[in-house]
């Protein structure tokens, strides 16, 4: 590990670059589930949202976010805007299967 506070700077900033990189990459991968899903509900008309199932998400992430060492707040507010973008996809998955009956 170098001293030089330039060459350090970048080196984490590569780092947060390869962070940043695999996380888009890990989203990425769960829209394409929870699209999957939101499918699945719009055949069998189910509804786009379960409460139910959100909630024990939040508290589940909540548990890693401490287990981590994250900020848990934050954690849910991260979780709460993909639970929002995932339920408006399955909206729109229903919106489509109505459309097309």
């Amino acid at each position: 590990m170098t001293t030089d506070p330039t060459e350090r700077l970048m080196e984490l900033r590569r780092s947060i670059d390869n962070f940043d990189a695999a996380l888009i990459h890990v989203l990425a991968e769960r829209f394409r589930c929870t699209q999957a899903v939101g499918r699945l509900k719009a055949e069998f008309d189910l509804p786009p949202a379960d409460p139910n199932r959100e909630a024990q998400q939040v508290a589940r992430l909540r548990r890693l976010a401490e287990e981590a060492d994250l900020d848990s707040d934050f954690a849910e507010a991260f979780l709460n805007f993909i639970i929002k973008e995932v339920i408006r996809h399955h909206e729109a998955f229903r919106h489509e299967a109505v459309s097309n009956s």
